[in-house]
């Protein structure tokens, strides 16, 4: 099974919450969703149950991926699906939905959700995960110059940021001639910052950078690596955890 968290913003603070969980087996056509412990946090800034999902308690279950979260993936049937698919690095003989949402998010300009995947880690405790950088529509100009230069392969420094103006947490790239790039996706903050001193063989590589002409929030995509602490479940928190 594969499992998605869904993440809400708050209109008013513009706080993320973790606020659903989606487990699915595509080759089984089972797609399961609950909401998560974080809704708890999510009603103090004035969350509701989604329409599609209308009871907070309720496991709900289907043999075809949610229309919420499909609506967010470009149509296979759609002219520029097979670039569409080559700009986030997938292999169309072997991609599934929920693989181009871990990657996109999923976002849309008419709603306040977001889509991640679940951080795992194997049996010697390595995590691996891939993201598009965010916030590059903040770099000055020169950045996105230097941006256009990145080589696929290349490695990037990565900077745990405390005072970020936005977030307060954060994490930022920086190029080996220490041009600051942009910065991982909301939901890896917390967890990589929390045990980022027990940490080990933490790397960033760019995997691919998209052309110019793309949009920002698909140019250039990430790998970050490393080794959690044998005794560390990332996203495992109160907030991730199903209502029962």
């Amino acid at each position: 099974m594969k499992t998605l968290f869904l993440a809400w913003q708050s209109p008013q603070t513009r706080a993320w919450f973790p606020i659903g969980r989606l487990e699915a087996d595509e080759k089984l056509n089972k797609y399961i969703f609950h909401y998560t412990q974080g809704v708890d946090k999510a009603k103090l800034q004035g969350f509701h149950p989604m329409s599609a999902f209308p009871e907070f308690s309720r496991r709900y279950e289907s043999s075809e991926l949610f229309p919420l979260f499909k609506n967010r993936v470009l149509a296979s049937n759609r002219r520029g699906f097979q670039d569409y698919l080559r700009s986030l690095d997938l292999d169309s003989a072997s991609v599934d939905l929920l693989d181009i949402l871990a990657i996109t998010g999923g976002e849309r300009q008419t709603d306040s959700l977001e889509v991640f995947p679940k951080l795992e880690k194997n049996t010697e405790s390595m995590f691996k995960c891939r993201f598009f950088l965010h916030g590059l529509s903040y770099c000055h100009e020169s950045v996105r110059e230097r941006i256009l230069a990145l080589q696929v392969g290349e490695s990037l420094g990565i900077l745990l940021e405390v005072n970020n103006p936005a977030t307060s947490l954060a994490i930022q790239f920086k190029t080996t001639d220490q041009v600051l790039l942009g910065w991982s996706p909301r939901y890896l903050v917390n967890d990589l910052l929390g045990a980022a001193v027990s940490y080990r063989n933490l790397q960033a590589t760019v995997v691919l950078n998209n052309p110019e002409g793309t949009p920002l929030n698909r140019r250039v995509l990430v790998e970050m690596t490393g080794v959690l602490p044998d005794d560390y479940e990332p996203m495992s928190s109160t907030d991730f955890q199903i209502i029962h």
